[in-house]
């Protein structure tokens, strides 16, 4: 072979060594990109993961705390009732125990929580204890009247809309357990008061203010015993 064509066959080979050299490297170089890529991909993936981790313990953190909360506001209302019901205790347990004859300018009782309802408020709740819801309208009135900030007065409202209802005089009936309602909110007998103020606007053929009021203890008392019975009464209608 002359030496020409030798040195261009060399020169041809040694390009094309070149030339895969220089492909390889390009390989490599993709190669090394496209794995940086996957990582990034799957770092970006395991972070997504863990973010929906994260969300899901916060979700479940706040429907304990919701759960939580209904119980303690349960625990509060029963709490209420059971003050309720010993106060109301108190009161029958005093009217049986005094005396058969009236006392003339009988010291003023204590008007503090520990020491029971006021002599006037037992007064009156004697009487409707006795039927007669007339005199115990007034006595209850009185008592407003005398002492309107006293911590019965809520109870006195009610039981004075118990009378009304009792005598079937059912529109003053449903103001006084209307006024409990919107005065004293927070009172024990609030929920009571719904209820009997959804029965109220039942017998006077509104039933859908009655159900409005069941609903409406249903929602804001909705541990209450009474609830139960508001809800019976959805059922049934």
């Amino acid at each position: 072979m002359p030496s020409g064509i030798r040195w261009a066959v060399c020169v041809a080979a040694s390009l094309a060594l070149a030339g895969c050299a220089a492909n390889d490297l390009m390989v490599k170089r993709q190669t090394e990109t496209e794995a940086k890529v996957e990582h990034l991909i799957q770092s970006d993936k395991r972070a997504e993961q863990r973010m929906n981790e994260l969300s899901g313990q916060v979700q479940s953190q706040e429907d304990q705390a919701k759960a939580v909360s209904a119980q303690l506001k349960q625990l509060q209302d029963t709490i209420r009732e059971l003050r309720t019901a010993q106060d109301e205790l108190k009161a029958r347990i005093t009217l049986q125990a005094a005396p058969k004859i009236e006392v003339i300018n009988q010291e003023a009782a204590s008007k503090g929580k520990d020491y029971g309802p006021p002599a006037d408020y037992v007064k009156a709740f004697g009487l409707y204890s006795a039927n007669s819801f007339p005199a115990a309208i007034e006595a209850f009135a009185a008592f407003l009247k005398n002492d309107p900030k006293s911590s019965y007065a809520a109870n006195a409202v009610y039981w004075i809309g118990e009378c009304h209802y009792s005598l079937s005089v059912l529109p003053k009936a449903r103001d006084a357990f209307k006024k409990v309602v919107d005065d004293y909110p927070k009172s024990a007998k609030a929920p009571d008061a719904l209820l009997k103020l959804g029965y109220t606007l039942a017998a006077m053929g509104e039933k859908d203010k009655a159900t409005a009021a069941y609903e409406r203890l249903i929602k804001a008392y909705p541990g209450s015993p009474v609830a139960a019975r508001a809800r019976e009464r959805l059922t049934a209608n």
